[in-house]
């Protein structure tokens, strides 16, 4: 499969400049029907979808189809055969940007993705600590017990990044193998593991809470930029910020709340290159400008506000998006600079699989061999390379 390059970075700042300036202060042009891929229907993606459906439904005559996805392949699928305009993502969006994990394989590789808004909320993302484990700082994981997920690269990795950020590795801790999520938490209950990774907003961290081992989160110090480094060698997409929502939350290594912590936004609204500039426009536009219509509509809804938006991520901008917001004031040269380099990367990554591609590839060896040839793309044009081998 080779990888279109439809929107380089340069057509990306002429299409949103030139779509800006024919538009003005551009109505809502949306299609009658829409679809987008989220998390399963018992997930806080699914419900918050469904509340901004409605609001679509309600000041657009937009009618959204929500498509539930088991797993990020499922949800970025439907975008390709274009059942789906948008996928409601969560993290692994970057793993396929990027062409690994689940997508470094035939049928997927690197992929041209756009953002277009996400939800950051004021939960944060991270490990949580048995009470009773004895962790006083995040150095006290040494020998402690951290699960690891089967078939879930993105909490492992989640979990890795923590470790790293503490100066620590797999071999420094007890790794608890569990068959899911849920399980990994029980076994923080069952008094199995002392570690294990999830969001400071879920559910079962009341029954950790109240249970006799008791509940205790870490804090990521925002100003330690080593740890930080560290971190963003496994996670890239990690982000300083200030939890003030978590179950618990007032018990954690600062013994301050809200606390310093680590976070990424949930959902990730993200689409291929073949997404209309009119439809980004409008659904972007709606969406920052209705929050007081949906914000009681679901779980989590305070991430959509604009203030919460952050430009200078890991993903490009679409033009569309990049459109409304200039529109309004908010983007900026450095935001530009920002969608720029990341185009750039996507560039290389397209060019890396397209050469690693016109090679016959063997099935058995087929992920180390593209792990290797893009590990050396990306060195040779200076750039990090998380990611380099098979989980």
């Amino acid at each position: 499969m080779t990888i279109r390059k439809t929107l380089t970075a340069a057509a990306v700042a002429l299409g949103a400049a030139a779509f800006a300036a024919s538009a003005g202060a551009a109505e809502v042009k949306l299609p009658s029907a829409l679809s987008w891929t989220a998390y399963g229907t018992t997930s806080s993606g699914y419900a918050q979808s469904i509340g901004l459906g409605n609001m679509l439904k309600k000041h657009y005559g937009t009618e959204l189809r929500v498509i539930p996805g088991k797993n990020d392949v499922s949800r970025m699928l439907p975008l390709r055969v274009k059942q789906a305009e948008i996928c409601a993502c969560g993290a692994a969006a970057y793993f396929g940007q990027e062409g690994v994990l689940m997508f470094a394989n035939k049928s997927w590789g690197p992929t041209r993705l756009f953002n277009l808004f996400n939800n950051i909320g004021q939960n944060g993302q991270g490990l949580v600590f048995a009470g009773d484990a004895g962790i006083k700082q995040l150095s006290d994981l040494k020998g402690k017990r951290v699960t690891w997920v089967k078939g879930s690269p993105a909490l492992n990795l989640n979990a890795t990044a923590t470790l790293a950020f503490a100066g620590l590795t797999w071999d420094d801790v007890v790794k608890i193998e569990v068959p899911g999520w849920g399980q990994s938490m029980q076994a923080i209950l069952d008094g199995q593991a002392d570690a294990a990774h999830g969001s400071t907003i879920s559910s079962i961290y009341a029954q950790i809470d109240s249970s006799p081992r008791g509940i205790l989160h870490p804090t990521y110090p925002h100003a330690d930029t080593e740890a930080w480094k560290r971190a963003h060698d496994v996670m890239p997409f990690w982000t300083p910020m200030m939890v003030s929502k978590a179950v618990g939350g007032e018990k954690n290594l600062s013994g301050e709340f809200p606390y310093q912590g680590s976070g990424y936004p949930y959902p990730i609204f993200v689409s291929l290159d073949n997404l209309d500039a009119d439809t980004a426009y409008g659904l972007t536009k709606a969406v920052m400008e209705n929050y007081e219509t949906f914000k009681e509509s679901g779980p989590g809804m305070d991430g959509y506000q604009m203030a919460n938006q952050d430009f200078n991520w890991v993903f490009p901008y679409h033009p569309g998006s990049i459109a409304y917001y200039k529109e309004v004031g908010k983007w900026t040269a450095e935001n530009q600079a920002n969608t720029d380099a990341v185009l750039a990367r996507q560039d290389l990554l397209a060019d890396a699989w397209k050469e690693f591609m016109s090679i016959d590839r063997n099935d058995d060896t087929f992920e180390a061999e593209w792990l290797a040839v893009r590990a050396a793309k990306l060195e040779a044009a200076g750039l990090n390379v998380p990611f380099r081998n098979p989980m």
